[in-house]
């Protein structure tokens, strides 16, 4: 069985093509932002104790950065969903998104450091309002404007995770709208 990407057609488990019937149906039912990141994020915490969810391709991660594997792009763009496999001490950059966004931990462990822009002088700076650690099974949801993060595999093994993007990952191959200085590279 397949789900077909604009890029590519890939294979998925029958479990996964659940996930993207019962993401689509919270997608349909909501109307804000924040609603639809937190619908999803129901919808997707079952699903992560299921081994038969990813294919043994979508586990493989790039020990050079973390990697990701489009698993389903919605004909209409509506929404995406990846899988990314981090090994420790991979990370992203500081970034905010272009949607909503929901992360379901499906193996290991990620940590999630949460920035808000704050006046500083003629701009602006970041200043850390969360540090969240996020063990397998836990599920987050962000949504713009309030969405700045950086997520990391802090563990000592690798770790994957669901990622649900509220667009089209096929056509823009990110999530990411801005990226931000590292604080702690400008400060001091």
């Amino acid at each position: 069985m397949a789900i077909a990407t604009p890029a590519q057609s890939v294979a998925v488990s029958v479990r996964l093509v659940r996930l993207v019937e019962s993401v689509r149906a919270a997608v349909r039912s909501c109307t804000s932002p924040a609603g639809t990141a937190a619908a999803v994020a129901h919808r997707l915490r079952p699903f992560l104790d299921h081994p038969d969810l990813l294919t043994p391709d979508q586990h493989e991660g790039d020990r050079a950065h973390y990697r990701q594997h489009v698993l389903h792009v919605e004909p209409d763009g509506t929404f995406s969903v990846v899988a990314l496999v981090w090994y420790p001490g991979q990370r992203t950059a500081i970034h905010d998104h272009v949607s909503w966004c929901v992360t379901g931990v499906y193996e290991g462990v990620e940590q999630e450091t949460r920035y808000r822009e704050v006046p500083a002088g003629d701009g602006t700076r970041l200043v850390v309002t969360e540090e969240l650690v996020n063990a397998t099974g836990d599920v987050v949801g962000i949504a713009p404007p309030h969405d700045i993060h950086r997520v990391s595999n802090g563990g000592d093994r690798k770790a994957v995770s669901i990622h649900v993007y509220g667009a089209d990952i096929g056509r823009l191959g990110s999530s990411i709208r801005r990226v931000y200085e590292d604080p702690a590279l400008t400060e001091g």
